[in-house]
């Protein structure tokens, strides 16, 4: 093979990607692009070619840093027209162990199953006039939950099937520029810079949910034979000892799939073991919380069967007293570090 390719030998890479295989099973060979286009600032000719739509002109990261997580675009093809169902029909589907991402906005709920969004990674929906786009990246644990609207213009997201720092890297409509998911952060085309609003969510069991909005609804899926809803097409990922398609440096604490939190505007994070150690660390106006209850969407074959990792609020003390949440998110560690270089991780208890 030319020495102008880069070409990543990916032992147990999921079949969630390959579509085929267990995830321990074999080797594959992933070929990510002209190397010597990228050095020559030049996007690889294959981009240019599937994406003629977007601006490569504009980009504040190096092309090289990019890599192809397999999937062509759209590959993994986002919900544009989500279906629900109320809570009640809803626990006929789902475990009360089972995670999901769930978002409030004006007293109207919605939990969004991660048993979904491992399957199809973006659901653009619209919650009490809200247009929002719901986000989950496997390979860095990372949920999020966007205001979709770009500048003020509403738009729906979609996926690229690329990857930086291993996290997905989405592409908006209405320019075709990509953003990096876990900085809900155009990183190349014409809305470069732009950052898009978060929206505070949970990352919940179904059944904490349920038990906090009993008139909300659940995402349910349209046609249950399209995919297999509920299987973990990455099983034992969240215990293995390096992530995938990453080949930046973690040098601790912890191993570089440990879950921490991270909270919106603040350049640190809690180790999932010291939240769960503690139950309760207070950083000034922040309240953070564990407790059981929630299985890991990426340990057992079968979602609802995953080890218990917990479920974390976190909360803003009001000055008229009261809480109310905040963005936050649980990443693995690595992922954490990549965004965050420097940055302290809290590991050990006091």
């Amino acid at each position: 093979m030319s020495s102008c390719y880069r070409v990543l030998f990916i032992i147990g890479m999921p079949d969630r990607y390959l579509a085929a295989g267990s995830l321990l099973a074999f080797l594959c060979m992933i070929v990510v692009g002209p190397l010597q286009a990228q050095e020559n600032g030049l996007p690889p000719r294959d981009w240019l070619q599937e994406w003629p739509n977007t601006d490569f002109s504009r980009a504040e990261v190096a092309f090289r840093e990019i890599l192809s997580g397999g999937p062509p675009k759209d590959g993994i093809l986002a919900i544009d027209d989500p279906h629900f169902s109320p809570v009640p029909q809803g626990g006929d589907l789902y475990a009360d162990r089972e995670p999901v991402m769930s978002v409030r906005i004006d007293g109207e709920a919605r939990a969004y199953p991660l048993s979904i969004l491992m399957w199809h990674e973006i659901v653009n929906d619209t919650l009490a006039d809200t247009p929002i786009s719901v986000t989950f990246c496997p390979l860095c644990n990372s949920g999020i939950v966007f205001d979709r609207r770009v500048e003020g213009i509403e738009t729906t997201f979609g996926t690229t099937g690329k990857l930086r720092n291993s996290d997905m890297v989405m592409y908006d409509r209405l320019t075709e520029s990509w953003w990096q998911q876990f900085e809900g952060r155009a990183i190349i085309g014409a809305k470069t810079g732009v950052e898009l609003a978060r929206l505070p969510a949970r990352l919940e069991s179904f059944g904490e949910f349920a038990a906090r909005n009993p008139t909300g609804r659940v995402l349910v899926p349209r046609d249950s034979t399209i995919r297999d809803y509920g299987r973990n097409p990455y099983v034992g990922y969240d215990g293995l000892p390096r992530p995938f398609l990453y080949d930046g440096e973690y040098d601790g604490p912890g191993l570089p799939l440990m879950r921490v939190v991270s909270v919106v505007g603040r350049d640190e994070a809690w180790s999932l073991g010291l939240l769960r150690q503690c139950g309760e660390i207070i950083v000034d106006d922040l309240v953070l919380r564990w407790r059981s209850g929630q299985a890991s969407a990426l340990d057992r074959a079968r979602i609802d069967k995953g080890r218990d990792v917990g479920i974390v609020t976190v909360q803003r003390q009001q000055a008229e007293g009261g809480l109310v949440d905040v963005s936050y998110d649980v990443p693995f560690a690595f992922a954490f570090r990549a965004f965050h270089p420097g940055a302290p991780i809290h590991h050990n208890a006091p």
